[in-house]
């Protein structure tokens, strides 16, 4: 239905920041949501932040974020590209995971809500 694919990652200092991207393609929905999710090593896959999507979605642009990164982190996107973003500051150490994009019917923060998944993409903040 929906691929997806994420990029960005990288190695910061903590304090610093790092923009993660998510292309979506394929046939979308008029209504749906793009979703960030994280996996630490040694831990399970954990909830980040979710954008409702799609030009036919009158709760477009509405968020739901981790209550470990409000205030550090923003997801925004371009509809028009298919494109989600993931605006990290302030990073801390215990950031550190592998992040997955992935697009679903809405921003439930859990991974069942959602439907396709990327790769993922490293992020590593040293202290």
């Amino acid at each position: 239905q929906v691929l997806v694919e994420e990029s960005g990652g990288g190695l910061v200092q903590a304090g610093g920041s790092l923009r993660l991207s998510c292309v979506a393609s394929g046939r979308t929905f008029s209504q749906f949501a793009m979703g960030w999710f994280r996996r630490a090593p040694g831990k399970e896959r954990e909830f980040v932040a979710a954008i409702s999507w799609g030009l036919g979605n009158t709760n477009y642009g509405n968020t739901n974020y981790a209550d470990s990164v409000k205030g550090r982190f923003t997801i925004s996107g371009d509809n028009a590209k298919n494109t989600v973003y993931l605006q990290m500051n302030s990073l801390k150490p215990e950031d550190t995971a592998v992040y997955y994009c992935a697009a679903g019917r809405t921003t439930l923060a859990r991974v069942d809500a959602y439907h396709s998944w990327g790769q993922g993409t490293q992020v590593t903040v040293s202290s």
